[in-house]
C-alpha cells in the first residue's frame, strides 16, 4: 500500500515545526544544511511557506514597519485665577480671608495657594505664609492696627503660578464695629422675685464688637461694691449677690457702649421676707352664735402684697387654738357657728407670698355666746370651784417590746387648770431627747419610744402637776431581743 508512507513523512516534518513553536532552539535537520548564517531565516521562510501549502495556518506575521517616534509630553501649565477673594472677619490684629479655588485647574493638579500682602500705596508683596495653604480659608495675623493692606492669592502647581486675583479695595486693619445689644432674658423682662437671705445670681447675655464697656446702675447711681458684684466676659454679665436683703430691693440698669453706639436694659429686683402682724383687730359686734371682726392691714408687708389673713379663734376653757379662716382676702369677717355658753378670743396672721407672719395680733376683748330668746335671770348662786388637783383616770401598764419596735405608753389625767405633763425614766426627766415623742392632746398623753435598743428598757413615770398639786405613775418596760433561728434548722 504506497499511500501510507507519505503521511508519515510529513508528519515527521511536522514535528520540529511544532518544536520550533514550543522552543526558540532550531530543529536539528534544518541546521545541518550547509548555508551561511545570515541567510538561515531566509531558508526558514520556505519551510514555513510549505505550511500553508499543506492548509496550515502561518506560524509569524510579517515584520511590522517601523513606528515614528514618540512626541515629547505638552509643558504642563498653572491653573487659573482663583475666585471669589473677600474679607470674612477682621480686628485689630488680624485678617480672616476666604476664596474659591480656580475654575480650571488642568492636568497638572492643584499643589496648595500663597497669600501675599503689602501695604497700600507700595508693591512691596510679601509672602505671609510659609508653606503652601491647602484650605480656601486664612487668617493673616501679626498686623499693625490702622495699617491697610492689598490682599492677593496665588495658586500654584508644577506648572508654576497662576495669576493672582486680588481683593478690589485695601482692608483696614481694625476691628469691625457691630452695634452692641443687651439680650435680656425673658424672665427678667418682669419683676424678679427673691427672698431675703437667698443668693441672687442673674446673667445677661449680649453682642457687639469690639468688647463692649459694660457699666451698671441701681436705681440711678453706682452699686454698692461690698453688696453686688459684677463680672463680664466677652458676651455676658453676670449679676451676683452673696446673701440678698430689702435695701438690694430696686431698678437694675444694664449700658454697653462701643464707638459711640450705646445700648441699655433694666431689671427690677425684688426681695421679700414674711409680713408682720396686723395692725389690730376687735371684735364689732356680737349675736346669736355669730361674732363680727375687724382689723386692720399690717404695717410691714414684708415688701410685697399682703396676699390674704388667716383668721383663729380659742375658747377661754381650753385656750386651744382653731382656723376657721384661711386666705380670707378681706379685712372684716363674721365668724359663725360658735357655741352657745362659751367665751371666745380672737386673733388674725398676715400672708404674703412668702408665707404667713410669725405672730399675730390679739382681740383685746372676749366674745360670749349667750342664749337668745330666753329672758332668764339665774339665782344668786356660789360660783362651784372647778379647780382640782391632777388625778390619772388611766394608769400605766407594763409593756415588753423587740429591739428596733417602736412601742407607746399610754395613761389619761384630768385637773383644772391644765395640768404640765413630764415623762421620766428611771426618776430622770427625758426632756427634748429626740428618741421619745410626747403627745398630750384633752387629757390624753403618750410617750412613743423610737425603735428602743438594749438600754432603753427601764421604770418609766408619767408625772402631772399643777398650781394645787400633783400626781405620779409609773410602769416597767422590758426590751427583749428579737428571736434568732437555729443556724441548723434550715
Amino acid at each position: 500500500m504506497p499511500s501510507k508512507p507519505a503521511p508519515i513523512k510529513k508528519a515527521a516534518k511536522k514535528e520540529p515545526e511544532k518544536k520550533e513553536e514550543t522552543a526558540p532552539e532550531p530543529a536539528p535537520e534544518p541546521a545541518a544544511e550547509p548555508a551561511p548564517v545570515e541567510e538561515a531565516p531566509a531558508e526558514a521562510a520556505p519551510a514555513e511557506g510549505e505550511a500553508p501549502a499543506e492548509g496550515e495556518a502561518p506560524a509569524e506575521a510579517p515584520a511590522p514597519e517601523p513606528k515614528p517616534p514618540t512626541p515629547p509630553p505638552p509643558p504642563k501649565e498653572p491653573t487659573s485665577a482663583p475666585v471669589d477673594l473677600f474679607v470674612e472677619d477682621k480686628n485689630d490684629n488680624s485678617v480672616t480671608i476666604i476664596w474659591s479655588q480656580p475654575e480650571t485647574i488642568g492636568d497638572s493638579g492643584l499643589d496648595g495657594y500663597v497669600i501675599e500682602v503689602c501695604k497700600d500705596g507700595t508693591e512691596d508683596w510679601k509672602a505671609v505664609n510659609e508653606d503652601l495653604q491647602k484650605s480656601s480659608r486664612y487668617v493673616i495675623k501679626n498686623q499693625t492696627t490702622g495699617d491697610r493692606l492689598k490682599i492677593r492669592v496665588v495658586a500654584v502647581n508644577e506648572g508654576g503660578r497662576s495669576p493672582p486675583v486680588t481683593l478690589p479695595e485695601p482692608v483696614l486693619v481694625k476691628e469691625v464695629a457691630d452695634r452692641p445689644k443687651v439680650r435680656l432674658p425673658r424672665f427678667l423682662r418682669q419683676r424678679y422675685v427673691a427672698q431675703v437671705g437667698e443668693k441672687v445670681n442673674l446673667t445677661v447675655p449680649f453682642t457687639g464688637k469690639p468688647k463692649p464697656e459694660v457699666s451698671w446702675t441701681k436705681n440711678g447711681a453706682a452699686l454698692d461694691p461690698k453688696r453686688v458684684n459684677i463680672r463680664s466676659t466677652d458676651r455676658d454679665s453676670i449679676l451676683f449677690i452673696r446673701a440678698a436683703e430689702r435695701d438690694d430691693s430696686g431698678v437694675y440698669e444694664m449700658c454697653l457702649k462701643v464707638e459711640g453706639f450705646e445700648d441699655k436694659a433694666s431689671l427690677t429686683l425684688q426681695i421679700v421676707e414674711l409680713p408682720g402682724p396686723p395692725a389690730s383687730v376687735k371684735i364689732v359686734d356680737t349675736w346669736g352664735f355669730n361674732v363680727a371682726l375687724e382689723w386692720t392691714a399690717p404695717k410691714d408687708n414684708g415688701n410685697t402684697e399682703i396676699t390674704g389673713y388667716t383668721i383663729q379663734k380659742a375658747d377661754k376653757k381650753t385656750g386651744d387654738w382653731f382656723t376657721v379662716l384661711e386666705h380670707y382676702h378681706r379685712l372684716n369677717a363674721t365668724i359663725s357657728d360658735l357655741i352657745m355658753g362659751n367665751t371666745y378670743k380672737f386673733r388674725v396672721f398676715s400672708e404674703n407670698k412668702c408665707g404667713m407672719s410669725e405672730s399675730a395680733a390679739v382681740s383685746k376683748e372676749e366674745a360670749k355666746i349667750l342664749k337668745t330668746g330666753i329672758d332668764y335671770k339665774p339665782p344668786d348662786y356660789k360660783e362651784h370651784d372647778f379647780t382640782e388637783a391632777p388625778k390619772f383616770t388611766t394608769s400605766l401598764s407594763d409593756r415588753a417590746t423587740t429591739v428596733g419596735y417602736s412601742t407607746k405608753l399610754l395613761c389619761s389625767v384630768r385637773g383644772f387648770p391644765k395640768p404640765k405633763i413630764e415623762w421620766m425614766k428611771n426618776q430622770m426627766i427625758i426632756g427634748d431627747d429626740p428618741k421619745f415623742r410626747q403627745i398630750c392632746v384633752q387629757g390624753i398623753c403618750s410617750l412613743e419610744i423610737r425603735k428602743p435598743g438594749n438600754f432603753d428598757g427601764g421604770v418609766y413615770s408619767c408625772r402631772a402637776k399643777n398650781d394645787h398639786g400633783e400626781a405620779i405613775i409609773s410602769c416597767k418596760l422590758d426590751v427583749k431581743q428579737p428571736a434568732v433561728p437555729d443556724a441548723d434548722k434550715k
